[in-house]
């Protein structure tokens, strides 16, 4: 989510920026806001793209069926998690570039471990869920993007729906239980369902404090895996209780 990167104090969400007055000020200051979320939303759906070409072709490959059945499974579960550590922890201190090679690093790592839901679900059913989350996020993110209403709040709630989850998912781990992964699987889609809008929102009120900065490169990035995250587990969510296994 997009709480990684504020340097300086926020104004209210839906606030109209102080350019002076000025008209000018306005369409550079939309202009450039424009740019910045379009470039945001380019990276992640690169991101997203690149994660599923990796995963078609590595399940396609025959080395995924060995790969995943062996410790070496353990490595690719825990590989996403150590690009996200690295790059949220270190940003401030990395260069845009380095961000950006971490990201794509990311999204491959992603890739070969999403690879499973190949073997696992049926192509026509992948498919449909994935039309359907794109146009789900779609209109999430407009909805976040267009809103006036102050969504911190909402976020915050999300949050903590989302620590929620997680410790029911490591409790199901050991008790197994069909009704609770489905309860999992549905509340997982609400709830980064309201991450995408929140985080939309998010991003664009930050880029009235970081235009002009050097954090914007890197924002971009940043905001981007916010978004792929947001879209990824979405989809994983509502494939896990609407696809059709194989």
């Amino acid at each position: 989510m997009a709480n990684w990167n504020d340097p300086q104090p926020r104004s209210g969400f839906g606030a109209s920026p102080s350019l002076d007055g000025r008209t000018g000020g306005k369409v550079a200051y939309d202009a450039g806001l424009r740019r910045y979320m379009l470039s945001i939303y380019n990276y992640m759906a690169s991101g997203v793209l690149l994660s599923g070409v990796v995963a078609l072709l590595f399940a396609n490959s025959g080395m995924a069926v060995q790969v995943l059945t062996s410790p070496l499974r353990f490595v690719l579960m825990f590989a996403p998690l150590g690009f996200l550590l690295a790059m949220n922890f270190g940003f401030q201190r990395m260069q845009t570039s380095t961000l950006q090679m971490l990201y794509w690093g990311f999204c491959v790592v992603m890739g070969l471990s999403m690879a499973s839901i190949f073997l696992v679900f049926t192509g026509a059913s992948i498919a449909t869920t994935f039309f359907a989350t794109a146009a789900a996020f779609a209109g999430l993110s407009l909805v976040g993007y267009t809103t006036k209403k102050d969504l911190s709040g909402f976020g915050t709630f999300l949050i903590m729906g989302l620590f929620g989850i997680l410790v029911a998912m490591l409790v199901n781990l050991f008790v197994q239980s069909s009704a609770l992964q489905t309860g999992i699987s549905i509340l997982g889609v609400l709830i980064f369902a309201g991450l995408t809008a929140y985080d939309t929102q998010m991003l664009k009120n930050q880029y009235y404090h970081l235009r002009g900065t050097e954090f914007i490169g890197k924002a971009v990035v940043m905001g981007a895996l916010s978004l792929y995250l947001d879209f990824i587990n979405m989809f994983q969510f509502l494939l896990s209780f609407l696809g059709d296994r194989r």
